[in-house]
């Protein structure tokens, strides 16, 4: 029997919230470029990190119009984020521990308008920092 890992398997770096919508039944809507970039698929659990206000939440991701740069938190979710906020919608998978060598998590970085930065950068581990800032 082969022993399954969890591993990160995708994320969006510092998306900007352009939307924050209670009355909606839950979920995060994410423009759909993005999501192809980032390997999420429609109702997919995704983890979202508010980098401004220190929250986490587990919700679904739900896809919006390519191309809109919508990143819209639903529902009550709504309450942990604000427009503007900036976060990070994190996937991970089970992976066979086999697999888990040479794992390569897929990283999209953004702009502050949520367009996709150089598809090529990859990700610093800190403290470490990236010379020039991406937004």
């Amino acid at each position: 029997m082969s022993t399954h890992l969890h591993l990160f398997k995708s994320k969006i770096h510092r998306a900007t919230v352009t939307h924050a919508d209670l009355e909606y039944e839950g979920s995060v809507t994410i423009s759909g470029e993005l999501m192809d970039a980032a390997r999420i698929h429609a109702h997919e659990q995704v983890h979202v990190w508010n980098v401004t206000q220190g929250t986490r939440l587990v919700t679904y991701a739900l896809r919006g119009d390519d191309g809109s740069g919508v990143v819209c938190i639903n529902g009550a979710a709504a309450h942990l984020a604000n427009v503007g906020d900036k976060v990070i919608i994190a996937t991970f998978a089970e992976v066979p521990e086999e697999q888990a060598i040479g794992w390569e998590p897929t990283v999209v970085l953004v702009d502050d308008d949520n367009k996709i930065v150089e598809p090529r950068l990859r990700e610093i581990a800190g403290p470490r920092r990236r010379v020039a800032a991406i937004g």
